[in-house]
């Protein structure tokens, strides 16, 4: 599996600025609103120094890092739900993905017209989320009414599921997105794609000052992102340290007192975000990162390579890539004894190299 984000913003917040440095990818930007008309898709490697250390151990002839999909969807308006700035068709775009991060410009910029005038974060999110909301209420209302016609012919669990979908629009229609919803998931929630059902990301556009200040959300916006997860990020820097070399990136950071780069934090809050972690296998042919859901079984974590490995599963030789590195080689962790045998209960750990066995 791969993450998956989706990128969403009002017009000018420095979206697709921020899309094209993290991908490194030529897409359309100009300071007027819908610059973006067609979802921009950027897939990139997720920096991973594990693997690289890895992959000099043992010299494959390839070495494959796991990857994260971006998805630039077009700025988002008041009224979008209802087709207001063409915003219905772009809505569409992001039901596949993950996670939604929400980019919400906190620098003022009289050259980068804002299309409420200034920045004000706390209306932006308030517009952007109001208008997924819409976009629900939308979907399960169009569901009501096939439930309605479903409950007339009998059809078993109609009852049941018009219950539940009157009680999350209920929830919709006070502004609870579903992710934090208490209600329970009883089977139709991933069937409608719910956009307010996603996790969340908020990525806070700042300047480089901010940048260097050590910007923090607080007072009000702080209350009003709660727990959602946030990265403090300038596309702008961002733009520039995309064209540098790896050596002049990490003297920029260290001028802003930054040890990582934008795209690492983002990658970073969107695996905590949704409980991701990585594994590795390593040998002649290829060097690869894996990227699984957290507590997963030893079986479960083989199917990210092949079904075969989870339904034919026996065992697993496991060990910690440190400790790998540290033997030098496969051979010699295993004549050390650091190579753990380990069968189905085995709970992968982020980190582990391993070998599976059918």
């Amino acid at each position: 599996m791969s993450l998956k984000i989706g990128i969403v913003g009002l017009p000018n917040v420095g979206k697709s600025t921020l899309f094209k440095a993290l991908t490194r990818q030529s897409v359309d930007i100009a300071n007027y609103p819908f610059a973006t008309i067609e979802p921009n898709i950027g897939i990139v490697s997720v920096p991973d120094e594990r693997l690289y250390k890895l992959a000099t151990l043992s010299g494959p002839k390839k070495v494959i890092p796991a990857v994260v999909e971006f998805v630039d969807i077009a700025g988002l308006v008041k009224g979008a739900a209802e087709g207001e700035g063409l915003g219905n068709k772009f809505l569409t775009h992001i039901r596949e993905v993950d996670a939604i991060a929400e980019v919400v410009r906190i620098f003022d910029d009289k050259e980068i017209i804002h299309v409420a005038g200034k920045a004000d974060p706390l209306l932006d999110i308030e517009v952007l989320e109001y208008e997924l909301i819409l976009k629900d209420l939308e979907t399960i209302n169009k569901r009501l009414e096939s439930l309605q016609k479903e409950i007339k012919a009998g059809k078993k669990g109609a009852a049941e599921e018009l219950d539940y979908l009157q009680q999350v629009a209920g929830k919709l229609k006070i502004g609870q997105l579903q992710h934090s919803n208490i209600l329970q998931n009883v089977g139709m929630f991933g069937d409608l794609q719910l956009l307010t059902g996603k996790r969340f990301i908020y990525i806070f556009n700042a300047s480089e000052k901010q940048i260097q200040d050590k910007w923090q959300p607080s007072g009000e916006l702080a209350a009003s992102i709660a727990s959602t997860p946030f990265a403090i990020i300038s596309a702008k820097i961002e733009a520039e340290l995309s064209e540098l070399s790896e050596e002049e990136k990490n003297e920029y950071l260290k001028t802003l007192g930054q040890e990582k780069g934008g795209l690492d934090q983002l990658i970073q809050v969107g695996y905590q975000t949704l409980g991701l972690m990585t594994f590795f296998t390593t040998g002649e042919d290829e060097t690869r990162a894996w990227t699984i859901p957290l507590n997963s079984p030893a079986p479960r974590a083989g199917r990210a390579i092949h079904s075969d490995f989870e339904e034919k599963f026996i065992r697993a030789e496991v060990i910690n890539w440190q400790k790998l590195i540290e033997a030098g080689s496969w051979a010699k962790a295993r004549e050390l004894g650091w190579l753990r045998i380990e069968g189905k209960d085995y709970i992968a750990q982020d980190g582990d190299v391993i070998e599976f066995k059918i």
